[in-house]
């Protein structure tokens, strides 16, 4: 596929969540290949001027959960406003999802999985039996990829990731980057689409 769409995000990322099956329609659309790049937001926010959630003011606090009902609605998708699983560690599924990528498996499927374990399924992503199953619900070798997950090349991988998402400019979930120009948020999927449209 000669066009390629850079995927950064967070896999407790609403945000990516509300996306992500739209992304891959439109990337299977344009005949667009797409690269999953988990990154670590909690290194990435403190340098481009983010703050975690619990940190953001009441107003604003408030005021995503507005948009998430709005884009729940427009999405015609299931989502747990304050879903049990929102602040664990996703460090081990980020690492889950790049092992599968480097192993030949599915990494896009698989972070759609795991998004949804979270937002729809009320499971936590930071228990390995909870990795293992989702990773075997997608066509994955659960034990094996689990392993692959934990070696320290993978987790060299994961901070590689980052610096890079850091050094072409992101600092929002999710991030789409096609042709080096970003396009933050899945609110902006229709910019995107018509991107990969014109070549």
């Amino acid at each position: 596929m000669s066009k390629s769409i850079d995927y950064y995000l967070s896999l407790r990322s609403p945000w990516a969540y509300l996306g992500s099956q739209l992304l891959e329609e439109i990337a299977a659309r344009h005949g667009a290949a797409v690269s999953v790049k988990p990154v670590d937001y909690g290194t990435i926010f403190p340098q481009t001027g983010g703050l975690p959630l619990p940190k953001r003011a009441p107003e604003r606090q408030a005021y995503r959960l507005v948009e998430l009902r709005r884009w729940r609605t427009r999405r015609e998708l299931p989502l747990n406003l304050e879903p049990m699983g929102f602040a664990v560690d996703e460090g081990p599924a980020a690492r889950l999802v790049l092992a599968a990528r480097d192993g030949g498996g599915d990494p896009l499927h698989l972070a759609h999985a795991v998004l949804r374990a979270v937002w729809v399924e009320e499971r936590r992503i930071d228990e390995p039996e909870t990795l293992k199953a989702i990773a075997e619900e997608t066509g994955h070798d659960g034990g094996a990829l689990l392993a692959a997950a934990e070696r320290p090349e993978t987790a060299a991988a994961y901070e590689a990731l980052t610096q890079e998402a850091l050094s072409r400019g992101v600092f929002g979930a999710p991030t789409y980057v096609y042709r080096d120009e970003p396009f933050w948020g899945q609110d902006r999927l229709d910019f995107l689409d018509r991107a990969l449209a014109e070549g």
